[in-house]
């Protein structure tokens, strides 16, 4: 055999190679589907229920009570009343353009997310914080996640459990978890030696230093990883939409379908107005907490 042929028949041994990995790896992934689709699909059934009720609360509340409480919630995080007024004109606005029940939709499913993206993404951070071990483990798993095109997170995950909110959720979370893990690390790493060390020499033990003294002085990066986890969610609304997820996303979807001009820039400004509402409100509570360790008086 020539050089050149040699050289010739490269790109053909790769492509065969390629293909039967491939063929390999997609046979296997539908083999596992097929055998435990059905009982990974089980495991998530008290969270769809849970969705399904959070979300039938929202649309069946009356709309005074659903602002209401939202005011409410404002105000105990932000104490600004301009922000709560802003807060309420929006919602109004939301309601007249007709778009009261997608915005609902897409608040419970963002609130869940976001939930559950804390309730996974902060003991993570504490356990990255604590171990350089875990650190190196999981921080190469964070680049791939933030990396990834979201639209890749759809294949596998509707592969295994079809379309639908379940799906959304989890392609959601994956997508927007690393923040919240990687600020809660960083906010964790940051705090004082000195003050660990005083923590310690009055008797402190690893869970006293860690709930007394490290996440309450770590809560300003906490909740800027909070914030952006929200961020993040909000803007894998129209990507989730794809598989079934219901809410603002869908109308933007149909607009771009079908070049409806006005029904996409409507709804997609209802998810910047929501995503600007959740900025604003968990910003505030962030710089409030931040006085309030520092001992300076609140808004």
């Amino acid at each position: 055999m020539t050089e050149k042929s040699w050289l010739t028949d490269i790109p053909q041994m790769e492509r065969s190679d390629l293909l039967t990995i491939r063929k390999t790896l997609d046979g296997a992934y539908r083999e596992f589907s097929r055998s435990y689709g059905d009982t990974i699909e089980s495991f998530f059934d008290p969270l769809l229920q849970f969705l399904i009720w959070f979300e039938k609360l929202l649309l069946t509340s009356p709309w005074w009570l659903v602002i209401g409480a939202v005011a409410l919630i404002s105000y105990a995080a932000s104490r600004s009343w301009k922000l709560v007024a802003s807060i309420i004109v929006v919602f109004m606005a939301i309601g007249y353009f007709g778009m009261w029940d997608d915005t609902m939709r897409t608040m419970s499913i963002i609130l869940v997310c976001t939930l559950i993206s804390i309730g996974l993404g902060i003991p993570i951070g504490v356990w990255m914080a604590r171990s350089d071990r875990a650190q190196s483990i999981v921080t190469p798993v964070l680049d791939v996640m933030q990396t990834m095109p979201a639209f890749v997170y759809l294949i596998p995950v509707v592969m295994l459990l079809g379309i639908g909110k379940i799906p959304g959720v989890i392609a959601v979370v994956i997508y927007a978890i690393p923040p919240v893990i990687r600020l809660t690390n960083l906010g964790i790493r940051l705090v004082d030696k000195e003050v660990l060390e005083a923590a310690t020499a009055f008797g402190a033990s690893p869970m006293q230093r860690l709930f007394g003294v490290q996440l309450p002085l770590a809560m300003p990066n906490i909740m800027a990883g909070i914030n952006q986890t929200i961020m993040m969610a909000l803007a894998m609304v129209v990507i989730a939409s794809m598989i079934g997820v219901k809410g603002l996303g869908q109308p933007v979807l149909k607009s771009i379908t079908n070049q409806y001009f006005t029904l996409g820039l409507i709804n997609g400004l209802a998810i910047v107005a929501l995503a600007i509402i959740f900025d604003r409100v968990s910003q505030s509570y962030a710089r409030r907490t931040q006085q309030h360790l520092a001992g300076g008086k609140h808004d």
